[in-house]
């Protein structure tokens, strides 16, 4: 919950690195507040019979697509890529792929043009 939570504090921060911890913690958390907005909305708009309840995934996904976005240039960072290799996913097929293993490649190790390594940062605090 606490890389869900800090992914929405940089929601603006498209600087720096994530690792894939960070990524996948909020990408499970984003799909399951997803899946309660849309389970609430859809129920409330047929117990009702209004259509203004949709409105709250709406609202959700909206108010969760910053952060998405920046967590997601942050993980292309994180393996020394640009964040405008996320425009690869728009590749019918094989962008879905290619990007899958984009974001499932490990840390770079060593410093890059984005910044230091988070696990190293991870690694220091813990001492």
């Amino acid at each position: 919950m606490k890389w869900y939570l800090k992914a929405f504090r940089q929601y603006s921060d498209f600087n720096g690195r994530a690792r894939r911890k960070e990524y996948f913690m909020f990408g499970l958390f984003n799909a399951l507040f997803s899946i309660i907005c849309m389970l609430i909305s859809f129920g409330l708009s047929n117990l009702l019979e209004s259509s203004i309840f949709i409105s709250i995934y709406v609202l959700y996904t909206l108010a969760s697509l910053l952060p998405s976005l920046a967590v997601s240039v942050r993980r292309m960072h994180d393996i020394g890529k640009s964040g405008w290799m996320l425009l690869v996913s728009f590749i019918p097929l094989v962008g879905a792929i290619w990007m899958l293993m984009l974001l499932i490649t490990d840390s770079d190790p060593q410093n890059n043009q984005y910044g230091s390594n988070p696990k190293e940062e991870l690694a220091l605090e813990n001492i």
